[in-house]
Parts: C-alpha cells; sequence; structure tokens
C-alpha cells in the first residue's frame, strides 16, 4: 500500500460453490465448481492411450476453432461443396459475357473450384463425377430460373450419398474461413503465374 507494507484487498478475490481435489486418473485435479465469471472453462480428455488423447485434442481443437471463426465472422454459409459450386457455376456464367482471353482465366479458374466438392465425395468412396455433376445442374437452375432459388443452398450429403438442403440440415461453415480460402487460393496461382523461370537440377549420372 502506499504506506509501504503489504495488504491485500478482498475485491481481488473470487467465488465459487466449491473448491475440492479430485484424483483423475493417475493425477490429482482442483475443480473449481459455481463460479461467478464463466469466462473459462477447462476439459478433461481421457483415453486408452496417448495415440488417443492427441487425436481427441485435434478433434476438441478444431471444433472450438469452427465455434470461434462463426463468432468472429458472424455468419455462415452451408456446406458439403455448396458454395464451391455454386460460385462455379457463376463465373462459367460470367466467362461467357467476356470478349477476350480472360474468358480462358475465369473459366479454369470456375473448374477448379469444383475440386473441393469432388474431393469431398472421393473421399467418401462415392461416386464425384454423377454426385458433382447433378450438384452443377441444381444451382444452374437455382441460377436461371427463379422459380427453383430454393436449389441454392444444396449441396453433398456423404452419407447418404445425395443431394440435400445443407441449410436445413445444419451442415454450415463460417462465411469468413470460405471467403479466407479461396483468396489465399487465388494469391497462391496468381504467384505461380508470375514465375518466368526456373531452375532445373539434372539427375546425377549412373556408373557403369
Amino acid at each position: 500500500d502506499e504506506e509501504g507494507s503489504e495488504s491485500f484487498s478482498s475485491a481481488f478475490l473470487g467465488r465459487a460453490d466449491s473448491v475440492a481435489e479430485e484424483r483423475v486418473g493417475d493425477d490429482e485435479l482442483i475443480f473449481i465448481r459455481g463460479t461467478e465469471s464463466q469466462r473459462s472453462q477447462s476439459i478433461i480428455l481421457r483415453g486408452a492411450n496417448l495415440f488417443m488423447l492427441d487425436e481427441m485434442h485435434r478433434s476438441v481443437y478444431d471444433a472450438l476453432c469452427a465455434v470461434r471463426r462463426t463468432l468472429e465472422s458472424k455468419r455462415v454459409v452451408p456446406g458439403g461443396g455448396c458454395v464451391e459450386a455454386a460460385l462455379s457455376i457463376h463465373l462459367e456464367n460470367f466467362a461467357r459475357q467476356m470478349g477476350s482471353r480472360e474468358q480462358l482465366a475465369i473459366a479454369e479458374f470456375a473448374e477448379a473450384l469444383l475440386v473441393i466438392p469432388k474431393t469431398l465425395a472421393v473421399n467418401a468412396a462415392l461416386d464425384a463425377t454423377e454426385l458433382v455433376s447433378a450438384l452443377r445442374a441444381y444451382h444452374n437452375a437455382a441460377q436461371t430460373d427463379e422459380s427453383k432459388e430454393s436449389y441454392k443452398y444444396l449441396g453433398l450429403d456423404l452419407f447418404e450419398g445425395k443431394i440435400v438442403n445443407n441449410l436445413k440440415r445444419g451442415v454450415l461453415e463460417p462465411a469468413m474461413s470460405k471467403v479466407k480460402s479461396i483468396q489465399l487460393a487465388a494469391e497462391a496461382a496468381n504467384a505461380i503465374l508470375r514465375i518466368d523461370d526456373f531452375i532445373r537440377l539434372n539427375p546425377p549420372r549412373q556408373e557403369q
């Protein structure tokens, strides 16, 4: 304090219903329950071995990051390749309006966006060609026919192998993550296209 002596104010103390030391597995942990402030929480993971714990930790971390991104973005978009298919159709239609060689670049970018739904289908052991073709047809109808505007929410259902309304299913992604991924992909492609020279290392000669 001002007089130079040690003092402690009770205003810096928190309140809790109970503070207890409990044994969890081989460790002694202190549990604080019923606190006035709920700003922080602890998650205890238990598994049979370190490998399972690492997988559980990675899954929980990814889930928390998705929640954080969603809260930061404050907007979500349908998942399951919905955004990529819709954007691909939109860019293809836009490319047809171009009268220069830019049409080719836009068309290739639109085709590259379909890698996402194709990869999702392949990883689920489904027919990627058939599913992506059907998804493109739905989104083309959504952008050309006003009576089928509800098709814009359609995406892949990897469990049943069909096209469903992912907005109603609750399959959503943070809008910020989707925008950032497309921006970074475009920047990476531009950086590669700017390279006008390269160095090639000849393979070592094998002595006969």
